[in-house]
């Protein structure tokens, strides 16, 4: 089960990233996120680092309301496989 929340988060991840209006910066951040969620490590790990990263690009001032949305959904996908 936890694991396809990963791949449902990936996914998620992967379109806001292929997102045009996302700043570049911000993409390169997010891949790397991907990245990080397909490493064999600990999952615990794993998703804790991607809520670091996606806390920080969503205090971006200059991110855009409804991309800011998406990431917060995300951080809400990423918690779930915390409790599970």
């Amino acid at each position: 089960m936890t694991e396809e929340k990963i791949k449902e988060i990936i996914d998620a991840l992967s379109e806001l990233g292929n997102d045009l209006a996302v700043p570049k910066n911000i993409k390169n951040r997010i891949n790397h996120m991907i990245d990080i969620l397909k490493d064999d490590s600990e999952l615990s790990i794993r998703v804790n680092k991607v809520l670091n990263d996606l806390d920080e690009i969503a205090d971006d001032t200059n991110m855009q309301a409804y991309t800011r949305i998406q990431i917060l959904n995300i951080v809400s996908l990423l918690e779930t496989t915390q409790t599970s």
